[in-house]
């Protein structure tokens, strides 16, 4: 049965309402009772799109304008009571439908395997501890924990809140955030009033507290919306757009064409029945019509291969975006280093300790006041489950941790011992946290954050004569301590206290500096190969951070970001905002590699000029400050680990391990993705284009021998459907990111690649119908045609040259037997399994009938396989010869 929840639960104290759900606002409900809740209540989960049943996406097969046409022809055939052609058109018609139900129902799969790689997780209390679970398992009475950048996972009510906002627009249409109470509120509250209740959907913007779980999934504010309207129809992507476009002037193409060849055909004596079937049977094999199916298997079969390296694309559209990617933006900590923060220097006025050099430094009794402001002064978890240790929070706030963590001093008593009693969380803006505990004589803060902002705000220092004020001779003295230790690549934050008797206003004021805390990050081993290859492919790499300028410039320098000869990175104090920027200016920041302790307003005004010069831009982020950024640029990149929920849902894909590699894995995947959709693009073309050449010779020159209306269908299907799939999921050729970035504004075929096809196509059709000469003037020199044999010679000689050209689909510049296309797996059991289909006609007499098919000597069969490889030589050299660029 499902959990009842009180009526109003914005009108119920918290207390009051927490024990009618059988939860405690300290501890949360236990694993049991959640498991219990979960079974009766379902999972947390909204319905916004209605799925596709298998009946209406097989259905969807059968409504193309091409299956019409098929149509017409087998009632056609079966009114001039042509029996045997009507049912071959309606196995052809079934065939395609099959092909592209099969090709569709995959690329389905791949998209719903994709979904459930990216999973949105919670931060809940349970049996008192922290833990992180999958969203879609949260029941109501969860006690949740939400801090900035969360995405509200459910409807609750607050039980506590430090300094907590929502951004609510999306439910209420109020712009501005929302501040968040826990007191009950009049029954007849409206709900963008429900002060004290924050609604799946919407998400934090500042501060943080816990919340218990009133509703989930359909039951929620969101769900009830969601089950009013129906789903949108999917929006197509610029690939698919392209395509679309591409088609349509395929389309009036062929169909010119078309007519031209019906014409010819009946001025040169030819049965208007038979001509109208030919030309319907063309018009179907030249227009490449499962090319938009290819191209979504080809984008989510590679989207499922970065999803398993750690990189999820969340839409079709970025795949696109991402091989033209010409300016990569990425943040320092965790993307280029390992986010694997270790305290390693502690300076404070009484003594300077390199824990590296002695690590038995960490227990010196003088750090009393740096291990408390380590521990209080910080919202990480390390929950110790045997010998491992699961660590919850932002990774520097963990190795704070870990550092003041000691079997005398541990984690657990420090916080039992001086609760929590208010906290100014750490911003972009401020570059500081505060927390107020409890003293035997009043209160002390605790106070981290940047060194400089530290600094500032201290009025005293603490020295082992006693406090000492700060004036400004002390000030520029420690941060040119900080500078110094920061120019070594290591990170710098300030410490700080305060003690006072009353309970101060504001806490980040009149501290006490206690010293500085030095951390390091290594830099990734990877990723400095990985930077080298962006360069190799045309792509900048910018390092934008928060962090202090000395240790970003420093790690840019060992990564190759910057060179040696740049002396300094521009620091975010030093930007102007983008509207009052000259073009020296602009151009300077274009040519600048580190963007130091910068906001989020200059990471669009960053954003900004780049794309001012025509740059396609790549930003990482991972704060909810970070959204907008992310937004704005060509490609948002949100990180997995340390990201927001706020930065991975406005972002177009997400590194689920934060690394800069899988940025530049996903940027060559989608060069690699969009390069085999034109090869797929290029062979279908210029096989379907050699078709339509040879039936207008025959026609127009009026030959004794032509291709009927069911071969041209069976060469379509043997030819088009395994080799174009195989193509659309090669290796991608290896020399891909040396190649400049493609301009998003590139067609799918260009100039070069017309003339490509134009120069395929024409080889093919000259030596397919030079094979036919060949056999009746060599093999059977008979003064009289044999239309059968002729017919079937052009049959199978056009077959075999169309599989053996899928070999040419490669890129320029690598030797023949080396091509990613030549070596592909795929590639070979595409070609096999055609091949076999073929050869598998003799086998089936009512198909061989059907077909026209006749037995062929031995020699005729050489002439056939030697035209293909002809064909596939004359190809080869041309593309040698430099004749042809594809």
């Amino acid at each position: 049965m499902p959990t009842t929840t009180p009526n109003a639960p914005h009108a119920t104290p918290i207390a009051e309402f927490a024990t009618a759900l059988g939860t405690d606002v300290q501890a949360g409900l236990t694993a049991a009772a959640a498991g219990e809740k979960l079974t009766a209540d379902g999972p947390n989960t909204i319905e916004q799109e209605r799925k596709r049943s298998i009946w209406l996406m097989l259905w969807a097969q059968f409504k193309s304008p091409i299956v019409l046409l098929l149509v017409v022809a087998a009632g056609l055939s079966f009114g001039f009571k042509e029996w045997l052609d009507g049912i071959a058109i309606l196995v052809v018609i079934a065939i395609n439908a099959a092909i592209g139900f099969y090709m569709e129902f995959q690329a389905e799969l791949s998209m719903n395997a994709l979904k459930r790689m990216s999973a949105v997780p919670a931060k809940v209390v349970r049996d008192g501890k922290v833990v992180e679970i999958d969203a879609t398992q949260l029941v109501a009475g969860d006690l949740l924990f939400l801090e900035a950048g969360d995405m509200v996972p459910a409807d609750a009510r607050i039980a506590d809140a430090a300094q907590l906002q929502a951004d609510e627009s999306a439910l209420t249409g109020e712009s501005l955030p929302a501040d968040k109470l826990t007191d009950p509120l009049p029954e007849t509250t409206v709900l963008a009033e429900r002060v004290n209740m924050v609604h799946k959907g919407t998400f934090i913007t500042k501060g943080n507290g816990h919340a218990v779980v009133t509703a989930t999934g359909m039951r929620t504010e969101l769900g009830k919306i969601a089950g009013m309207v129906s789903a949108a129809e999917r929006a197509a992507t610029p690939l698919e757009k392209k395509l679309e476009a591409f088609s349509r002037k395929l389309i009036w193409l062929t169909l010119g064409l078309v007519v031209l060849i019906f014409i010819a055909g009946l001025l040169n004596g030819q049965q208007w029945f038979e001509m109208l079937e030919t030309s319907i049977a063309l018009a179907v094999a030249a227009i490449p019509e499962g090319l938009p199916i290819v191209a979504t298997m080809a984008l989510a079969q590679g989207m499922l291969r970065m999803a398993r390296q750690q990189v999820i694309v969340k839409r079709l559209s970025a795949v696109e975006t991402l091989g033209g990617t010409s300016v990569i933006c990425t943040d320092k900590t965790g993307t280029l280093t390992q986010n694997r923060i270790e305290v390693t220097n502690i300076v404070t006025a009484g003594y300077t300790l390199d824990l590296q050099a002695d690590a038995a430094a960490k227990n010196d009794p003088r750090m009393a006041v740096i291990r408390q402001v380590a521990i209080l002064c910080n919202t990480a978890e390390l929950h110790k489950e045997g010998e491992a240790v699961k660590e919850i929070g932002d990774p520097l706030e963990v190795g704070l941790l870990k550092f003041a963590d000691s079997p005398d001093a541990g984690i657990e008593a420090m916080r039992a011992a001086s609760p929590k009693l208010r906290e100014e969380p750490f911003s972009s803006e401020t570059k500081i946290m505060a927390t107020l505990h409890a003293a035997q004589q009043g209160f002390t803060v605790y106070a981290k954050g940047a060194a400089e902002e530290v600094i500032k705000r201290s009025t005293t220092i603490d020295t082992p004569e006693g406090a000492v004020a700060m004036d400004e001779a002390l000030r520029s003295t420690w941060t040119a301590k900080a500078e110094e230790l920061a120019a070594q690549g290591i990170r710098m934050i300030g410490a700080a206290y305060r003690t006072t008797p009353t309970e101060p206003a504001a806490l980040a004021e009149e501290l006490v500096f206690a010293g500085l805390i030095g951390m390091v990050d290594p830099p990734r081993e990877e990723v400095k190969a990985a930077i080298a290859e962006c360069h190799s492919a045309g792509i900048n790499v910018v390092m934008v951070t928060g962090d202090h300028p000395s240790t970003a410039l420093n790690i840019a320098k060992q990564l190759g970001i910057a060179t040696d000869e740049e002396t300094a990175a521009i620091n975010g104090s030093e930007m102007a905002a983008f509207d009052s920027l000259d073009e020296a200016e602009k151009d300077r920041w274009a040519a600048s590699h580190v963007f130091a302790r910068v906001s989020p307003g200059q990471k669009l005004d960053l954003i900004a000029v780049l794309q001012d010069r025509q740059q396609v831009v790549g930003m990482t982020g991972d704060g909810v400050n970070d959204a907008p950024a992310l937004k704005k640029s060509d490609i948002g990149i949100a990180m997995g680990l340390r990201g927001t929920q706020v930065a991975q849902d406005v972002a177009d894909m997400v590194l689920k391990d934060d690394s800069f590699t899988s940025i530049v894995y996903a940027i060559r995947e989608g060069r690699i993705i969009f390069d085999n959709i034109r090869k797929v693009v290029i062979y279908l073309l210029s096989c379907n284009l050699s078709e339509l050449l040879i039936i207008a010779t025959a026609s127009v020159l009026g030959l004794h021998f032509q291709l009927f209306a069911l071969q041209i269908l069976f060469i379509n299907l043997v030819t088009d459907v395994l080799p174009a799939l195989a193509l659309g999921v090669v290796a991608g050729n290896p020399n891909i990111m040396k190649l400049p970035p493609r301009s998003n504004a590139e067609s799918i075929i260009d100039r070069k690649h017309w003339i490509a096809i134009g120069f395929y196509s024409v080889v093919i059709s000259i030596v397919t119908i030079g094979a036919v000469f060949v056999s009746h003037n060599t093999v059977h020199r008979s003064e009289t045609w044999n239309p059968e044999l002729c017919n079937n010679i052009l049959f199978f000689t056009l077959i075999f040259s169309q599989l053996l050209h899928v070999l040419n689909m490669h890129a320029s510049g690598t030797a023949f037997f080396r091509t990613e296309v030549f070596r592909s797996p795929r590639i070979w059991i595409a070609m096999l399994a055609s091949a076999l289909i073929v050869v598998g006609l003799y086998a089936i007499p009512v198909v061989r009938t059907a077909l026209s098919i006749h037995p062929l000597s031995m020699l005729d069969w050489v002439i056939v396989a030697g035209a293909a490889l002809t064909s596939l030589l004359i190809i080869r050299i041309g593309r040698s010869l430099k004749l042809i660029h594809q």
